[in-house]
């Protein structure tokens, strides 16, 4: 695994699993599960922390000299005015212009307010960023984020926080076999079995945050959603067997003892 490399916006990766560092029970808690998920690539609400806050603790900074690659995002905007502004604040801020984009269109399902979120994906991608949309698992729009310049596409497995696992994988693999760039699968996970099943669909990432925080032992359920990212990463390249209507018997008949055989 350690040539099976990925790229996001010029920026190589080895691990495929993006942690996010809302509701953990505490700092070194959060730290201790991204240490061992193993990612190098983690997700902050730019409206959850000041990047510039004076005293207390600096979360960006502290994960920063942790070695983590920052993916600021835009959650809490419901427009694409919110979330451009937002963003432009976050790259003046961290210095990054690689960015989560989420516009959500109501607070009850916390689903993508498709129309504004094209229009700030486009606004986003103009300006210069490097832009990973929180999507529906719609193909077309999919598609539509991704021919405005989007880095890569982050579809749905179920809503944000549910923990239903992969509700529509053949959408996810209609998305995945349409896109030249990146598919992160992006809210909904629940647990590792999820994110195996996300791997074996052949996506590229996954994006966690209530799965591992929300788990009654957080590092623990981080270790296992990586090591369920390499069991589902290495099962789709080995290329699963054909799935069959009848059983098939995995040992030869030929040559076996017939009770009614007579000399």
């Amino acid at each position: 695994m350690s040539e099976d490399t990925w790229n996001i916006g010029g920026l190589e990766l080895r691990s495929r699993i993006l942690l996010g560092t809302a509701r953990y029970p505490s700092t070194q808690v959060l730290l201790d599960a991204l240490k061992v998920s193993g990612t190098e690539l983690v997700t902050v609400g730019l409206r959850r922390v000041s990047p510039s806050a004076n005293g207390g603790e600096n979360l960006y900074t502290l994960l920063q000299e942790s070695g983590y690659h920052l993916l600021p995002n835009t959650a809490g905007c419901f427009t694409a005015k919110e979330a451009v502004l937002t963003a432009e604040l976050g790259r003046e801020a961290l210095g990054t212009s690689l960015l989560k984009l989420e516009v959500i269109a109501d607070e009850e399902t916390l689903l993508p307010e498709s129309e504004e979120l094209l229009k700030a994906a486009t606004t986003l991608v103009n300006a210069g960023f490097t832009v990973l949309p929180y999507t529906n698992d719609d193909p077309i729009l999919a598609r539509k984020l991704e021919d405005v310049g989007c880095a890569a596409v982050m579809p749905l497995a179920a809503p944000i926080g549910s923990g239903l696992g992969v509700r529509n994988p053949h959408n996810l693999q209609l998305i995945k076999e349409r896109a030249k760039v990146p598919v992160i699968v992006d809210a909904g996970v629940g647990t590792a079995s999820d994110v195996a099943v996300v791997f074996e669909l052949g996506c590229d990432g996954v994006l966690l945050n209530s799965a591992v925080a929300r788990a009654q032992d957080p590092v623990r359920m981080a270790r296992a959603m990586g090591a369920a990212a390499l069991a589902g990463r290495e099962a789709f390249l080995a290329g699963r067997m054909p799935r069959k209507f009848w059983a098939e018997s995995s040992t030869t008949l030929a040559g076996r003892i017939s009770v009614g055989a007579r000399s």
